[in-house]
């Protein structure tokens, strides 16, 4: 009778998961496709100009700015946050483990807007010294991004490699490799399916960052010029413009999250694809 109640908990939890998703589905197509009709798909998918007050809504700039945060974030975080999960699960001494894991695991805990004061304050002033401009643009939102998707990928991808068999790391010791070939041509291709896990979650809270972001992009909409331009992504525009907007300005911003939604979507796929390919 117990497993028979746990059984339909569990169901029930599962179908409210799948309903949560599918009315978040019907609530952004039902409200944006309509508005994207309105202005027309090319006009708003490729047009370069996002002016409210006139009734021109392009969102080009912008998606080309969630790109550039996005694949400047897994640039600078993915490596790092790979090679720390190495020398957490192979490589750290028990001690010095003691204290960098809680370090990491505090970093996931920090609220983002901490991490958005941390790089107005911070890293803002170091680029403009090191560059001579205000110091927002593309390159300070992907510094700030990338560090704050290093707790996802060094989580997943440490649990990925504890999790491949010792028998994987002994044999390729028996075989006469030493310790760092061992770990890295033995377990980390047995890990790979979990450590792209981690990557897939990473890339997720990059592109899903706004209040950071807000703080340290420059957020204008226009089409970026250089990695030190100031840009604005597709979430900042939704929660800069949400407040205050109304008429087919706000049915926009719903239709921006359609193709924020349909964005995420396809990275989500293509990365399951490459992991089925890699399988």
């Amino acid at each position: 009778m117990k497993e028979g109640v746990m059984k339909i908990v569990f169901l029930l939890a599962a179908c409210v998961s799948i309903l949560a998703v599918a009315l978040i589905c019907i609530f952004l197509f039902a409200n944006g496709v309509p508005a994207i009709h309105k202005i027309g798909i090319t006009e708003f998918l490729f047009g370069q100009t996002w002016k409210p007050s006139n009734n021109i809504y392009g969102i080009f700039s912008m998606i080309i700015g969630s790109i550039y945060v996005t694949a400047g974030a897994v640039i600078i975080g993915v490596p790092m946050g790979i090679l720390c999960a190495i020398f957490l699960a192979r490589f750290c001494p028990e001690k010095l483990y003691k204290i960098v894991k809680p370090a990491v695991s505090l970093l996931a805990g920090i609220p983002s807007i901490v991490y958005g004061f941390f790089g107005l304050v911070v890293i803002v002033p170091i680029m403009q010294d090191l560059t001579g401009t205000n110091g927002k643009g593309i390159l300070t939102a992907s510094i700030l991004l990338g560090i704050m998707i290093l707790p996802t990928v060094i989580g997943v991808s440490e649990s990925a490699i504890r999790a491949v068999p010792n028998s994987y790391y002994e044999g390729s010791l028996a075989l006469g490799a030493t310790h760092e070939r061992s770990v890295f041509f033995a377990v980390l291709p047995a890990a790979k399916q979990g450590i792209l896990a981690g990557v897939i979650l990473g890339v997720g809270r990059a592109i899903g960052e706004t209040m950071a972001v807000i703080m340290v992009a420059g957020n204008n909409a226009v089409m970026p010029k250089s990695i030190f331009s100031g840009v604005r992504t597709l979430t900042a525009n939704i929660v800069m413009e949400m407040g205050y907007a109304t008429d087919l300005h706000r049915e926009a911003l719903l239709g921006t999250g359609v193709v924020l939604f349909v964005f995420i979507l396809i990275i989500n796929l293509s990365f399951s694809a490459l992991k089925r390919r890699n399988h």
